[in-house]
């Protein structure tokens, strides 16, 4: 842990993205992931599947999607509404032990300027593996353009890692405390979506 709990999510259509267990059965992910431009529709669930701990071809665990659930307000292809970034993907069966699950925060918590966190992802350029970078922190929080929340934070990550849990450790465990939306265009740092919106910022 925390990478056991961290998955490939693609669709049969090729497209792919990063995921992660919530639980047995809950895999969380950006929900742009599973939009179509071409077709200005989300994917079919059923097309939707999660491979955990996936590496080079092989992976733990695989798990199809049975439906999935994406925030109201959210429209596929606009920044606007980047802090409602978010699917919950709900598999037929589990397929996971709890203990190979991440937690969400579940009361409210601050970060920092310096409070370290880590990102790890299926990057285009190294798309069959896991990638991460451990060594990063919190700058900031931003809102979209609807006032939704997102981290702002320093860690590398390219697209494809959309999805990625943002790591912060706990005396109990790992948390993920958001879900990689955005990537900075010019050098390190993101955004990732809140996955509990009581989370406070406090320079």
């Amino acid at each position: 842990m925390p990478w056991a709990a961290i998955g490939r999510v693609q669709t049969e259509l090729g497209t792919r993205c990063t995921g992660f267990l919530l639980s047995p059965i809950l895999v969380e992910t950006a929900a742009h992931c599973l939009w179509q431009a071409t077709t200005k529709q989300f994917v079919q669930a059923h097309s939707v599947h999660f491979l955990l701990a996936y590496q080079a071809g092989h992976y733990s665990a695989h798990g199809r999607v049975q439906r999935f659930i994406i925030p109201p307000g959210y429209k596929a292809g606009s920044a606007n509404t980047a802090g409602l970034d978010r699917a919950t993907l709900v598999l037929e069966n589990p397929i996971a032990p709890p203990e190979t699950t991440l937690h969400a925060p579940t009361t409210a918590m601050t970060v920092h300027a310096s409070t370290p966190v880590m990102l790890g992802g299926y990057e285009q350029n190294q798309p069959d593996t896991l990638t991460a970078d451990q060594h990063c922190s919190i700058t900031g929080m931003q809102q979209d353009q609807t006032g939704h929340f997102l981290l702002a934070h320093t860690c590398a990550g390219t697209h494809g890692s959309s999805g990625a849990p943002l790591l912060y450790a706990t005396p109990q465990g790992w948390q993920a405390i958001g879900i990689q939306t955005l990537a900075a265009r010019n050098g390190a740092g993101g955004l990732a979506t809140l996955l509990n919106k009581s989370t406070i910022f406090s320079k």
